[in-house]
């Protein structure tokens, strides 16, 4: 999705650290109550140190919800997840995003023009009333609202499996809700959660929105119980056999976490596949001494060592590239953000209009139902 930051007036991109730190800390002072500063868990550490609260992008956006006095919610992570706090919250609030630009890619790779293509084409060859529509978290509030409009849900890392079982158990009287899902935009963790349900490669397939029926064939539509959207996290698709494979080398007795986002042949290798809380419990779990290889973001895994100091936590790719989206959160727009408003200006507000935040409220609805 195409977005446009504005430069950082004069006076924010050339600031030492040390003043930035100092007038945002002054900017939050001065603001109190009236401010909610979310920081996710791939944030910069020069940013989480000012977060008021932390986590992944569901769970800060229900926090937000639930901090009524909070009249300016800043979000410090990506687009989907601000437009998520805005559908949250409350009326009184404002919901903020430090740098426009701050996107996902995995969220872009599944627009709503594509998927209502690709739902057009589906109802050629199979009967859509039996199809059920569901949206990774990592989306927009228009998939949301597209889910939410035709009898789905939402699901985050953590609860996916549970709302696959919901999508195709039973429904009302004695027959099954649905006989196929639509997953996206993630097909990582659609496949990843298929298996871990049960189901096999033959009961999957990938949706290719850039081809024609999705570069499948009709018997293949039919066949398959999980129509994977082929989207993928630039960063966990990084993580490779290999490097699962170098570090037991090099660390025989080492603990292997991978994030579900990444490819199944790798999540197959782990000692734990789960979202990023369960990494977190995980890492604070395992026995002093213990040396642990992460597939996920490497900002959480430097966090993850910095406090964990009895144990030795590494990124399992050793270029240990970061959230490139993330990353534009910084000191200086968290620090024009937060002066703005205390000149009264409010930039870079995150707004979702009334019926699509209607129709996606509906489908995180569903989930919480489930889950």
């Amino acid at each position: 999705m195409f977005r446009i930051q504005r430069a950082l007036p004069e006076g924010y991109s050339d600031a030492a650290p040390e003043e930035l730190a100092r007038r945002i800390a002054a900017a939050k002072a001065a603001l109190g109550s009236r401010l909610l500063v979310l920081g996710h868990h791939y944030q910069r550490d020069e940013v989480m140190r000012f977060a008021d609260a932390r986590g992944d992008s569901f769970g800060l956006s229900r926090m937000a919800a639930d901090r009524h006095d909070a009249q300016y919610v800043v979000f410090c992570g990506v687009h989907f997840m601000a437009e998520s706090a805005d559908i949250l919250t409350g009326p009184g609030q404002q919901v903020i995003l430090p740098d426009l630009n701050a996107g996902c890619s995995m969220a872009d790779m599944a627009d709503v023009d594509a998927v209502e293509e690709a739902w057009e084409s589906l109802a050629r060859v199979t009967d859509v009333e039996r199809l059920v529509p569901v949206t990774y978290m990592n989306s927009s509030a228009a998939l949301k609202a597209f889910v939410g409009r035709r009898g789905g849900a939402v699901c985050t890392s953590a609860n996916a499996a549970a709302v696959l079982r919901w999508a195709l158990g039973p429904g009302a009287g004695a027959s099954t809700r649905g006989d196929k899902v639509l997953f996206f935009p993630d097909q990582h963790l659609g496949r990843n959660t298929g298996f871990a349900l049960g189901y096999t490669a033959s009961d999957m397939a990938v949706w290719d929105p850039r081809q024609e029926l999705g570069a499948l064939d009709e018997a293949t539509i039919k066949g398959a119980s999980l129509l994977l959207w082929k989207g993928h996290c630039s960063v966990h698709q990084r993580f490779r056999p290999e490097h699962v494979t170098a570090f037991r080398a090099e660390h025989p007795e080492g603990i292997v976490l991978v994030h579900p986002e990444c490819a199944h042949e790798v999540a197959a290798m782990a000692d734990g596949v789960g979202s990023t809380d369960r990494i977190i419990q995980a890492v604070g779990g395992a026995p002093p001494g213990s040396t642990i290889g992460v597939a996920t973001e490497i900002h959480l895994v430097k966090r993850l060592g910095d406090e964990n100091p009895d144990k030795t936590v590494v990124s399992l790719d050793p270029l240990v590239c970061p959230c490139s989206t993330m990353f534009r959160i910084d000191a200086a727009h968290l620090c024009w953000v937060l002066e703005s408003l205390l000149r009264g200006e409010v930039v870079n507000r995150i707004v979702v209009d009334d019926d699509t935040a209607r129709w996606a409220r509906v489908a995180l609805q569903r989930m919480l139902a489930i889950t």
